[in-house]
């Protein structure tokens, strides 16, 4: 059977319910939005992005993001969930997804979302190691994050975890320990942010001292791909890499931007991509027995833009680093995410035909 495509309804409730202030974060910046959210504004967000989807049959769920929502007083939460709520009932839409703190999750919280039909639960972790934790003033520790997901778990929510890579004294290391731990604890799903230096954080304190330098976006772009690749080998799905473009989360040197260093780009998630295409590519041409000139790959229509690379920048580093050329050839039978690949002219063909032109 077809899956259904999905519609993500966002609503953002900015710094409601976080105890802490973490030192890379600034909700205001990160969710585009500054007013605190009302049942009046959830119901003219669904009208709204109802009305522009225009697959009436697909899933649709409305996700509260930012802040910590099982934080919030909880006449506003239930306020909140209870608008949601009628627009299920109604069947306008399917389900309901929030994210919170791991310290902020206990049986009575869950009752509570399980009430208005919430389905699924991402949690903020960013790192399992303690120190790495206290470093950020993230205010909880790895234990709360364990003892979380297993309750979420165990009262039939879907789990979802959000990591960091860039974290003060965080190492790549560390980083793949926390997708280690992670897996353990088995979520269906997880994200993964690159850190970026946001203006009015501790981190832009720090950054402003030259005592927190941000990972480049080279780096950030391979430490996140040997993440995705941990999560992919345990079917955790990888649903997003890096925070989503808007006017303040934008490039350093623009008016409007909040972003004062790090590892930005408006396609982040599509680099990261294209580094893994990329790795699949190499490994398919050093498996040939003969040192290739051109080949042709056949692949998916979605996939062609990855393929190439951003800026065709996977076709230069091939003709650069293996002068390789590429011809790719789309091909609606092959499955999305697999290729085909087939030698054009090996470098012998190339010297033989060099041959006889001269």
């Amino acid at each position: 059977m077809k899956n259904k495509k999905q519609y993500i309804i966002p609503v953002f409730v900015p710094h409601l319910g976080c105890p802490n202030d973490c030192i890379f974060c600034n909700q205001k910046a990160i969710s585009g939005q500054k007013k605190q959210v009302t049942k009046e504004d959830v119901k003219k967000i669904l009208k709204e992005y109802l009305a522009s989807f225009k697959d009436e049959e697909a899933f649709k769920e409305i996700a509260f993001f930012g802040g910590s929502f099982t934080g919030i007083d909880v006449s506003l939460q239930e306020e909140l969930l209870q608008t949601a709520y009628e627009y299920i009932e109604s069947g306008e839409i399917d389900s309901i997804r929030i994210s919170t703190r791991p310290d902020y999750i206990d049986k009575e919280i869950l009752k509570r979302l399980k009430k208005y039909k919430v389905k699924t639960i991402e949690l903020g972790v960013q790192s399992t190691n303690d120190y790495i934790l206290n470093r950020a003033g993230r205010g909880h520790r790895f234990e709360d994050v364990k003892r979380a997901s297993k309750l979420i778990r165990r009262y039939g929510f879907k789990l979802g975890h959000q990591m960091m890579v860039g974290l003060p004294e965080s190492t790549k290391l560390d980083e793949l320990r926390t997708a280690k731990d992670l897996i353990k604890l088995k979520p269906k799903m997880v994200r993964i942010y690159p850190v970026l230096v946001l203006k009015n954080t501790k981190l832009e304190q720090e950054f402003e001292e030259g005592t927190y330098e941000p990972i480049t976006l080279d780096q950030a772009v391979e430490r996140s791909k040997e993440l995705v690749y941990l999560f992919n080998k345990s079917r955790v799905e990888v649903i997003r890499i890096g925070l989503q473009n808007t006017d303040v989360i934008s490039e350093p040197n623009s008016d409007k931007s909040d972003v004062v260093a790090g590892p930005f780009h408006p396609a982040f998630g599509q680099l990261v991509d294209d580094s893994i295409w990329y790795d699949s590519i190499v490994d398919k041409i050093k498996k040939f027995n003969v040192k290739v000139k051109e080949v042709e790959i056949k692949v998916n229509p979605q996939d062609v833009g990855s393929v190439i690379g951003h800026k065709r920048e996977n076709a230069k580093k091939l003709k650069d680093l293996y002068e390789v050329d590429i011809k790719v050839k789309e091909d609606e039978t092959i499955k999305p995410g697999r290729t085909e690949m087939t030698i054009l002219q090996t470098f012998q063909d190339f010297k033989e035909d060099e041959k006889i032109t001269k």
